[in-house]
């Protein structure tokens, strides 16, 4: 009986999720028509990208249009889904001639922006730790593994400074009166 129930809740193909509790939003609640099929659209061009481009998705006036779209109505509803927070423009696209035209960018607000930028977050910040830990040791400086804080540590740059009994109270006044 498990299995069969497995078998019967799964879904073949691939699909685009919304939380119930945005479908509930007042702000989802008002969305036009032509606005509902932005969205639909734009998690289309998700799916094409295997969910990893968001913030990147292009998309042009004639993708919406050819998913049924009035080309009158792309425009105000692009505007009210902006306006209500639903998506985001990431850069701004351009008509023109062939080799100057651009389409928008765009990314869904309530969709995560995808592995590859957390992997590439990752691996600079293993890069930026693996340069540090070699500029550390470049300049002489062993990191301090003993679990002791740098003063009680005997071997420490701080604790053998020479310049540690110079350090004190400031001999100038903190505060100058205006008389002199």
């Amino acid at each position: 009986m498990g299995k069969n129930y497995v078998t019967k809740n799964r879904i073949s193909g691939q699909f685009a999720w919304r939380t119930i509790e945005m479908m509930e939003s007042p702000a989802f609640r008002v969305l036009s028509h032509s606005a509902r099929r932005i969205l639909d659209r734009l998690e289309i061009e998700i799916a094409h990208h295997g969910g990893n481009d968001n913030g990147k998705l292009p998309c042009t006036f004639d993708h919406f249009a050819e998913y049924g779209i009035d080309r009158h109505s792309i425009a105000p509803a692009l505007r009210e889904v902006e306006a209500l927070k639903f998506i985001e423009v990431t850069e701004r696209g351009r008509a023109g001639n062939a080799e100057y035209r651009r389409p928008n960018l765009f990314r869904l607000t309530y969709r995560p922006v995808g592995r590859k930028r957390r992997q590439r977050q990752r691996c600079c910040a293993r890069s930026h730790a693996r340069t540090s830990r070699r500029n550390i040791f470049q300049w002489g400086i062993a990191p301090n593994l003993s679990g002791n804080p740098p003063t009680q540590n005997p071997k420490s740059i701080v604790a053998s400074s020479p310049l540690r009994g110079l350090v004190g109270k400031p001999t100038l006044p903190l505060y100058l009166s205006p008389s002199g």
